[in-house]
């Protein structure tokens, strides 16, 4: 609990107060929870950030305190002197900390009064989320949403505390700088003073820090705002905070040891959790292969299987066409379900699968007597005993399965399979832990919509050293020294080694098709900082929303950050973005030409 808070306006907070504090003489201020007058008594309980309190105050004692007391309502914020007494035995109150005393009000002050809220200050209030963003400063009111900033503020602390202790140095980087083609779509600002031309939010403090290690700084983090103008979805915001760091004359092996130490100290730190054991890893290729997915929660099986080769010459067409148009054929278990799925259940995951383009699913019921299959008529009695060998059926179990002349479909399909799967069968816990490191990812996927080659991660993140040689002639063969933190399936964060040189760096911009010309336009300030002494670096970067969001076992990012915007990008409370006055716009050389 925290201590020293006393001001001039109190001796002691709401939620510090316990028993030992007896015959104390005490100053509280706060906001009125709740009031209830029986008659000749008046009880006030008392609201600050660090709890609650129950103030009585007694018209036989103080006539005067308890006539304004019976005046203030909800939300009214006041000023109580009096004296902490023991509540007699049976009044404890086990649903407060404070439940076992109560202050004996002697005087009462308003500081402010209120109007009756739009929203009850109660964590179970069901008012809508717009409601909730609109009155932000009531809801942030609530005791939970307060425990999770005050979690936020901790999680800052231990991270500062322990990269502190291990050589970093936090520097901050700018935030108005150059716009440059990193992956995601800029924010723009407009400049005044050289007007035509443009700043951008940064989407990550990436060049900066590569810069900072050129600069010696050895070892750098950042507690950094970025800004990605990107649609949004439960776990994004257009504005997000990451734990950014950069290490020079480091190896993959050396970022991953710093960090799990890290990630280590937090978990132990804030919720007393303990990662016993070395985190495991996987390759992005066993990843997808056994999970369909690059962050797989691994708390559950329910793994893929490949029936790409048993199915190859089938007569039932979906598999056999998708195996020869270069196509997979995989599938899942679901153990149990064939007796616990009705129907009507296989149907609806029929149509789950096409939201992820899977044109459908194929299922095999395994009974006692025999199977069930909509395309058992179609399948020889070999292909049909290798299936299910394969997918080590048993009696009730429902096999799954997916084809697609895209690999790419047949895993992302599989994947959120499994994760609707285990949703439906109540397969996770909220505070179980499963830690996964993703590593050796692409260096590079091809875009159908840029008709090019871009980076998986970023443009400056180095190639393993045994397929440098691929880069020109085989891009998509070429793995990349990344590596992602994976918590739960949620990617807590990522990282790579980068190039250091720049005879390699121009390289991969000419794999992303840039011209040389156009990677020193865009990039030169890089490229011509590595023509003095760059030293090997990588480093990491975590999302602290995402890990604020474990920690505190919520699922909306938004319970999480103090002010977050909608999904349209909007904040509700200040009504951002708003329209610009004609004045600011001409001073930016800015005309807006409405659509007619």
């Amino acid at each position: 609990m925290y201590q020293d808070m006393e001001t001039s306006k109190r001796t002691h907070t709401c939620g510090i107060l316990r028993g030992k504090n007896v015959g104390e003489k005490v100053v509280l201020v706060g906001w009125v929870h709740r009031r209830r007058d029986l008659g000749g008594l008046i009880f006030i309980n008392l609201r600050d950030r660090t709890g609650m309190i129950q103030v009585v105050f007694d018209k036989e004692v103080c006539e005067e305190a308890f006539e304004i007391a019976s005046t203030v309502r909800n939300e009214y914020v006041v000023s109580v002197e009096g004296e902490v007494t023991l509540r007699e035995e049976g009044q404890i109150n086990h649903g407060i900390a404070t439940g076992e005393i109560e202050i004996k009000g002697e005087k009462i002050e308003i500081l402010d009064s209120a109007h009756t809220p739009p929203i009850y200050i109660e964590d179970d209030d069901k008012v809508s989320e717009d409601i909730r963003l609109k009155y932000r400063y009531l809801d942030l009111r609530k005791p939970k949403m307060q425990q999770n900033l005050i979690v936020r503020h901790k999680i800052t602390k231990v991270i500062r505390d322990y990269l502190d202790q291990r050589g970093f140095i936090e520097i901050e980087t700018p935030v108005l700088t150059k716009p440059t083609p990193e992956g995601a779509r800029d924010y723009l600002v407009p400049s005044r003073v050289q007007k035509g031309k443009w700043f951008a939010l940064p989407q990550s403090p990436q060049l900066f820090k590569q810069i900072l290690m050129v600069s010696g700084m050895d070892r750098y983090f950042q507690i950094v705002k970025c800004f990605r103008d990107e649609d949004l979805r439960a776990d994004r915001q257009p504005e997000f905070t990451q734990i950014d760091m950069e290490l020079s004359f480091v190896n993959q092996e050396d970022i991953i040891k710093i960090n799990e130490g890290l990630i280590r100290e937090v978990f132990k730190k804030i919720i007393g959790y303990d990662i016993s054991s070395s985190i495991p890893r996987m390759t992005y290729q066993e990843a997808m292969e056994r999970f369909g997915s690059d962050k797989p929660d691994i708390r559950f099986g329910l793994e893929l299987k490949d029936l790409t080769e048993i199915v190859k010459n089938s007569e039932f067409k979906v598999f056999s066409n998708a195996v020869r148009e270069g196509g997979q054929v995989r599938a899942i278990n679901a153990k149990g379900c064939g007796k616990r799925f009705s129907r009507k259940e296989i149907d609806s995951l029929g149509e789950f699968v096409k939201l992820y383009k899977a044109k459908g699913l194929a299922w095999i019921n395994v009974t006692e007597n025999s199977v069930k299959s909509p395309i058992v008529k179609f399948l020889k009695n070999q292909e049909l005993q290798d299936i299910l060998s394969t997918m080590e059926a048993e009696i009730g179990d429902l096999i799954l399965i997916v084809a697609d002349q895209n690999e790419k479909i047949v895993y992302n399909t599989l994947g959120q399979l499994r994760l609707e799967l285990s949703r439906k069968l109540k397969l996770t816990k909220n505070d179980s832990f499963a830690f996964l490191w993703i590593t050796e990812f692409p260096l590079l996927e091809y875009s159908e919509e840029e008709g090019r080659y871009v980076a998986t991660h970023h443009p400056f993140t180095s190639p393993m050293d045994e397929d440098i040689s691929l880069l020109e002639d085989h891009p998509e063969k070429v793995r990349a020294k990344a590596y992602d933190l994976v918590v739960n399936g949620v990617e807590l964060g990522g990282g790579s080694i980068r190039i250091h040189n720049r005879d390699l760096q121009e390289k991969m911009f000419k794999a992303l098709g840039f011209s040389k010309e156009q990677a020193w336009e865009q990039f030169g300030f890089l490229l011509e900082a590595f023509q003095y002494g760059t030293p090997p670096h990588g480093g990491i970067a975590f999302g602290l929303d995402r890990l604020t969001m474990l920690l505190t076992q919520t699922d909306n990012i938004k319970d999480v950050i103090a002010f977050p915007k909608t999904q349209n990008h909007s904040c509700l409370m200040t009504n951002a973005p708003a329209i610009a006055e004609n004045q600011q716009l001409e001073e930016l050389g800015i005309r807006i030409i409405k659509e007619r």
